[in-house]
């Protein structure tokens, strides 16, 4: 029986064990939040209805449940009339009763925020809307209570609740009722600036409005005063006869409609910053601290320097107004600068063709809109930001790793960057920079961090840095880097942005400056993201009719979303299939047919005697250069190509000599290139094409020598990844954590240029000639029909294997690699194989052994 016992227990603990284990295996469960958040927004709509029904239909609940205990109440012995029955008098009472009154509604509000976020729904400002709910649950439970204590309105009682009751009862004790009714009207308006931003800049019209009411009614005796006490008046009109008198009124009148010639140019220059001459007779107007010119007829009116006197409210309202002034003057300024060039395009003699005005080379499209940051994310708001407390233990973990090896260190100072924190170090005299650097790795030991960098000496500074990957990194907006003056206000050709440095000042640079870019890092470090934010910018700076790209995707997914930009940004060769290029042949034929359109604007600059583009098209938009000889203007033309070692690979030479060719000559005449790979091996970026490319951006990659091919320098393989690079643009490295631009926000730039009108055609490039050869440019032909004497044995040779390789040749017929080569090219030109297809063998296009022998027979024949 006793075991019985025994076995009934640990079976009965074994259960217990098991729920318990249950219920904490399902509140770890990623869904149990949700769950909660569900239950606990159904509850708050549960205390909606029991409040709405306490407070407006069953107000009579009020007192049965004031006086009935909370015990009784619940168990329902009590007849309650609630939406909600005796559990929703119950919360309803406490709610209202023991704490804020009618502002017991706030409390739901509270509930349903935290359901929302329980349940994964992103909310901004979540803090600021608790804070918010709280102050104004306050503010309504104080104004009942004032009502209750004050005005001794005792029936609002439940509306007041405990806590505003109290309050007002310790400030009518404290300042009396004037005092306390003083104490919450401060409160009702500093509720709405504190929280709201509410400015009540109606306040301060009805302030200027009598202010200066009661200088205009003072300013009429000033004047007369002034005139009666000045002797000199006195002296100047000691005698008044009706001539002067007739004089004085016509000089009057003129100054009326001097003043009134000089109220329209402020009322024009107002309606142009978006103000009205309302708004500046009633809000002291805004000066013009330079005088306005006029074209007055009469020659009393008019200044010796042709300009007209200010204004003299204009000059007392100088000392008035801060803000618009500063419009106004800035807007007078453009106005006066239109003014002179009109003027001086009418004086001086037409540049050419007697035509006065310039060439707009956005007429075509002179609608076009640029996109707004509207359309992009900001993800300023969602990041975290490093504590102090992990700066302070990297450093001492930083300082006390040196010391484990007596290097001491006289200061170290700390700059947060989005991903990496700068440590910066200055050593004790006596310390080696080397010593320093060999503790790179015991550095990241004791940190705990990979990404660890050393940079010694910092470029430009007297310390050693060393960069600490932060533990939670932030994202870098797109929409941040657009809005920001180092690319809103900068004057470059080409500009774009790629992200932010670690102090946190955004990376801007000119494109047409690099020349041309080189992009390399392993899958899914931030290249292509890398590749979007440089195409967004040029597209948020640059017009259609300044910039064409061309896009070649050989993946077919990444760049695909600009394909609706068409008609907008695109360019292309004639009869191609697509605007972004996906097809090797097609690569090939558009690189060519780009070198034979940088030869023809080279012609066209040596006719117009420029050096580069720029100079080029502000001599053709001054009309100094004639359409019909060929002449027009040069939009600058972007070249973007991903994964660069797929066609390396798939076409070789045919690929990389266009490439080399466009990167050593095209610059001056604004053609510029953009690589991208994922293999940044010697075989792909050959030292021909480094030499080309001296702007380099490296991702993450996997070893050193990928970070040395890229770069000539090591650092990219430390990199922590997730758009974490280095850039290298003429100077010392630099780290920046890329802009972050979505798929989503492209799509939605690119919507809202396709959905604008666009040109009738896309930009065509020329048409390649076809009797060049891929390299040397020479007329293909059967080597000027001298066949090798292995011709007709190595054609025999490949039509019965089927394989058209050139190492086979070699190797059956015995043939040096050169004379190998040439005889292939002989069997491509003679129509039995195909072109040179890179590491992959040629096609042979002959299956059947009598068509080989007619073509050979007809061979033998024009021998």
């Amino acid at each position: 029986m006793a075991k019985k016992t025994k076995k009934r227990k640990k079976d009965t603990l074994k259960q217990d064990e098991n729920v318990f284990t249950m219920v904490k295996n399902g509140i770890k469960s990623p869904q149990f939040p949700i769950v909660a958040g569900v239950f606990l927004f159904l509850f708050a709509i549960f205390c909606i209805i029991s409040l709405i029904s306490f407070f407006y239909v069953n107000i009579t609940d009020y007192d049965t449940v004031k006086n009935v205990s909370a015990y009784n109440l619940l168990s329902g012995k009590q007849d309650i009339n609630n939406w909600g029955g005796n559990l929703g008098a119950f919360i309803s009472y406490y709610l209202t009763a023991h704490t804020f009154g009618f502002g017991a509604f706030g409390f739901v509000i509270i509930l349903i925020l935290f359901a929302l976020r329980l349940c994964k729904i992103e909310i901004r400002l979540f803090s600021k809307w608790i804070v918010a709910t709280l102050v104004i649950m306050l503010w309504i439970s104080c104004i009942m209570g004032f009502v209750v204590v004050a005005c001794k309105v005792e029936s609002v009682e439940n509306f007041a609740g405990i806590v505003g009751i109290g309050i007002n009862q310790g400030l009518c004790a404290l300042t009396g009722n004037i005092g306390c009714a003083i104490v919450l009207l401060a409160f009702t308006i500093t509720i709405p600036m504190l929280l709201f931003g509410v400015k009540y800049l109606w306040v301060k019209q009805i302030v200027l409005n009598i202010t200066q009411n009661t200088e205009n009614t003072k300013e009429p005796s000033k004047q007369s005063s002034k005139k009666i006490n000045n002797p000199k008046n006195i002296e100047d009109d000691t005698t008044y006869s009706s001539e002067t008198i007739a004089d004085s009124e016509k000089d009057n009148n003129e100054d009326k409609r001097i003043s009134n010639a000089e109220k329209e140019q402020v009322k024009e220059l107002l309606r142009r910053s978006q103000l009205s001459i309302s708004d500046r007779e009633e809000n002291s107007p805004s000066p013009i601290t330079k005088p306005i010119k006029l074209n007055p007829n009469k020659e009393d009116s008019v200044s010796d320097t042709g300009e007209m006197p200010l204004i003299e409210s204009d000059i007392n309202s100088t000392q008035k107004d801060e803000v618009i002034p500063f419009i106004v003057k800035q807007q007078t300024e453009q106005n006066e600068r239109d003014v002179s060039e009109e003027v001086s395009t009418e004086e001086t003699e037409p540049a050419h063709y007697t035509i006065g005005t310039l060439f707009d080379p956005h007429e075509e499209l002179s609608h076009y809109r640029f996109p707004t940051t509207d359309l992009l994310v900001d993800y300023d708001g969602k990041n975290t930001v490093t504590s102090e407390r992990e700066l302070v233990a990297n450093k001492n973990r930083i300082v006390e790793t040196l010391l484990n090896y007596k290097i001491e260190i006289s200061s170290i100072e700390a700059t947060v960057g989005p991903t990496v924190t700068l440590y910066e170090i200055v050593p004790a005299p006596g310390i080696r920079i080397s010593k320093i650097k060999s503790l790179e790795d015991d550095i990241a030991l004791s940190l705990s961090a990979l990404g660890i960098r050393i940079i010694a000496p910092i470029p430009g500074k007297g310390t050693i840095g060393i960069e600490v990957p932060n533990s939670n990194p932030q994202i870098v907006s797109m929409k941040s880097m657009l809005e920001s003056p180092q690319f809103t206000d900068n004057k470059f050709e080409l500009p774009i942005v790629l992200g932010r440095r670690i102090d946190n000042t955004p990376y801007a640079c000119d494109l047409a400056k690099m020349p041309h870019l080189l992009m390399a890092g392993a899958t899914g470090q931030g290249k292509s993201v890398g590749l979007n934010a440089i195409i967004s910018s040029l597209h948020y700076k640059k017009h259609p009719c300044d910039l064409k790209f061309i896009f070649v995707d050989p993946k077919k997914v990444e760049l695909s979303l600009y394909s609706k930009l068409e008609k907008h940004y695109l360019a292309k060769v004639p009869n191609g299939k697509d605007a972004v290029i996906t097809d090797t042949k097609d690569v090939v034929y558009t690189l060519r047919s780009l070198c034979q359109l940088m030869d023809t604007r080279y012609e066209l600059l040596k006719e117009a005697g420029c050096k580069k583009i720029t100079e080029y098209n502000k001599k053709f938009t001054s009309r100094r250069l004639n359409p019909e000889r060929g002449h027009a203007y040069m939009p600058y033309i972007v070249v973007v190509i991903d994964e660069f070692a797929d066609l390396i690979m798939t076409a070789g030479k045919e690929i990389e000599k266009p490439i080399c060719r466009l990167a050593q000559l095209a610059r001056a005449v604004g053609i510029h290139l953009i690589i991208a790979t994922q293999r940044p091996s010697v075989n792909i970026i050959t030292g021909t094409i480094k030499a080309n490319f001296p702007a380099r951006a490296a991702f993450k990659v996997s070893s050193l020598t990928d970070s040395r091919t890229i770069l000539d320098a090591k650092g990219a393989e430390q990199l922590i990844g997730r758009g974490d690079m280095l850039v290298s643009n003429g100077g010392p490295l630099v780290r920046l954590q890329c802009a972050l631009i979505d798929t989503e926000e492209i799509e939605k730039v690119a919507d809202f240029i396709a959905e604008q009108q666009g040109f009738r055609e896309c930009f065509l490039l020329p048409e390649v000639k076809e009797d060049t050869d891929d390299d040397s440019g020479e007329k293909k032909s059967l080597d000027d029909g001298k066949l090798d004497s292995k011709f007709e044995e190595a054609a025999r040779l490949i039509v019965m294997t089927q394989q058209g390789s050139t190492s086979m040749i070699q190797r059956k017929l015995a043939l040096g690699y050169n004379r190998a080569g040439r005889v292939m090219d002989q069997l491509e030109s003679a129509g039995i194989v195909g072109p040179f297809r890179g590491s992959k063998a040629r096609d042979v296009l002959i299956t059947d052994e009598n068509e080989l022998n007619e073509i050979l027979s007809r061979i033998m024949k024009k021998e």
